[in-house]
């Protein structure tokens, strides 16, 4: 059974993957694994996005190959996005970076960033 098999076969709903062989060495691995968000994408949204990562996110590219207009594209990129939680956008600051800004803003001495950045973690 291929992927596409599998996506079409769950239809959207939830499932878990309970034994993986590596087909190079013949090991199997029993368990319960979930698959990757993308994995779990219908196919067509599946495709939609291997399109988008092969033009390189370009817009103007994906409304040549799907024939739909700009606001079509945004929407269905916006949907997907909403089903794909694993990417963080906007994340957090480490504490070295932290520490570092504090430093640029004035807010502790040299001493200090240097004695944070030896602290261990």
């Amino acid at each position: 059974m291929d992927w596409q098999e599998l996506t079409d076969l769950t239809q959207g709903q939830p499932f878990t993957v309970e034994r993986v062989r590596l087909t190079g060495s013949g090991i199997a691995v029993e368990g319960s694994f979930e698959p990757p968000q993308l994995a779990q994408l219908s196919i067509d949204d599946q495709v939609f996005v291997a399109a988008f990562v092969r033009s390189h996110g370009s817009i103007k590219e994906m409304e040549r190959i799907f024939g739909v207009s700009y606001p079509t594209i945004k929407s269905r990129l916006n949907r997907i996005a909403e089903r794909l939680d694993f990417v963080d956008t906007d994340p957090a600051p480490s504490g070295a970076a932290d520490t570092v800004d504090r430093l640029r803003r004035g807010e502790i001495t040299a001493q200090e960033a240097l004695a944070e950045l030896r602290r261990p973690r």
